[in-house]
């Protein structure tokens, strides 16, 4: 696995973090790539947040520079691509869950079925997503 030389502002791996994922749209990707299925430049276009495009397609570019997601061309239509999710963009469900569950606990949000399963049985939330994307990891391979 190699890791992206950049120059981060310091060696801290929060900073590190930060620096990766630290704007809501990447995070928002990432969720609508776990939980919702999400693989492509319109299904991304189409989130209930609005994100423009621009902005878009300058995270999923960010996304892809840091390892998180990685593009590919669509079996059907090669003028498209589908975004997947890397091993390394897969580790972020248990974080993406605790962000979910600690928004859920102190913030009035909406999708509580989505926060009620993850209370009941996170574990299983994020074996789960590990499951999907291994599965569409090696049907694309």
């Amino acid at each position: 696995m190699s890791k992206q030389k950049t120059k981060r502002r310091s060696g801290c791996p929060l900073n590190a973090s930060v620096e990766i994922l630290g704007d809501r749209w990447s995070l928002l990707i990432i969720r609508d790539m776990m939980l919702r299925g999400f693989r492509s430049y319109k299904e991304f276009m189409d989130c209930y947040e609005g994100i423009a495009t621009n902005i878009l397609a300058d995270r999923l570019n960010k996304l892809i520079a840091n390892g998180i997601i990685t593009a590919e061309q669509d079996p059907d239509d090669g003028r498209k691509l589908n975004y997947v999710l890397t091993a390394k963009g897969i580790d972020l469900a248990p974080v993406l869950t605790e962000m979910v569950l600690w928004a859920g606990k102190h913030e009035n949000t909406g999708n509580q079925p989505l926060i009620e399963q993850m209370r009941k049985n996170k574990n299983k939330v994020i074996a789960d997503v590990r499951e999907r994307w291994a599965k569409r990891q090696s049907s694309s391979a």
